[in-house]
């Protein structure tokens, strides 16, 4: 018998968290069919459930004196649904892309983050927002995504944490975009992905974040490609990548592309993002 616990507040959830081994639930969209999948394969074990969507105050996306706070059960839909500035224009393009309907109104932003899929389609765009997870336990603390993330599906939230928000500076002036690469247009799981945020003044690149997604076990930022666009008219910006840029990348040979075909798409994913939101 799987036991199941909501409790009110993070200190319940916690206390739970220290002492049992549990899954955490947000949405619930990658584990419910994790399970029913092991199910199938005939393994129905599966761990006690601890469900923090009793837990007040983590639906909120909330201004704060640096930018913003995304709780952890801000869904997708309800990102699209907020006001919000061009910075997240790519975080909310990548809101229609996940799943169906369904899926984007009880999955959670923080969730697809803690999945830690290579495939995740929002992970491209926190790296380039600088985002940064915030982490209740015995030490409180605050963890930059790209160290966050510490492998294929892994993370470095400890066994008696809980993450709660994601935190989100602010880039005045700054735009975003996101680009898809999958076998159909809807309800696909990403081939490649490209995110990137620019922020321009008179007339030139002052500062420039892009990341691709699906080239490896986890998405990477091309700091390379980063610094070469510093100082650049934003019209030339799609022709300063080169694949030289993408050294950080390891994609694989795997059902829905090779290496080398996904190397070139990330190329002209690039170029074309960069052309969007530069120019």
């Amino acid at each position: 018998m799987i036991a199941y616990h909501r409790p009110a507040t993070i200190e319940q959830a916690l206390a739970i968290r220290a002492t049992q081994d549990v899954a955490v639930i947000a949405g619930g969209t990658d584990i419910y069919p994790a399970h029913a999948a092991r199910r199938a394969w005939g393994e129905p074990t599966h761990k006690d459930v601890l469900d923090i969507t009793a837990i007040a105050g983590l639906d909120r996306i909330e201004a704060t004196a640096a930018g913003w706070r995304i709780g952890a059960l801000v869904t997708w839909s309800a990102l699209r649904a907020a006001t919000l500035p061009p910075l997240f224009d790519g975080l909310i393009a990548a809101a229609a892309e996940v799943g169906g309907v369904q899926v984007q109104n009880r999955g959670t932003i923080l969730g697809n983050l803690i999945t830690a899929s290579p495939a995740g389609d929002g992970i491209p765009n926190l790296l380039v927002l600088d985002a940064s997870v915030e982490i209740a336990g015995p030490s409180p603390r605050r963890v930059p995504v790209q160290d966050f993330l510490t492998g294929y599906r892994a993370t470095a939230l400890r066994a008696d944490e809980i993450a709660v928000a994601l935190h989100v500076p602010n880039l005045p002036g700054a735009r975003s975009g996101f680009h898809k690469l999958g076998a159909r247009r809807y309800l696909v799981i990403s081939i490649v992905m490209a995110a990137g945020i620019v922020a321009v003044e008179e007339g030139r690149i002052t500062s420039a974040r892009l990341a691709v997604g699906a080239c490896g076990p986890v998405a990477q930022r091309l700091t390379a490609l980063e610094a070469a666009l510093i100082g650049v008219v934003p019209a030339d910006a799609a022709a300063v990548v080169q694949a030289a840029h993408l050294a950080p990348l390891a994609p694989l040979d795997d059902i829905r592309g090779s290496a080398a075909y996904r190397r070139e798409a990330a190329l002209i994913l690039l170029r074309d993002l960069l052309q969007g939101i530069a120019g």
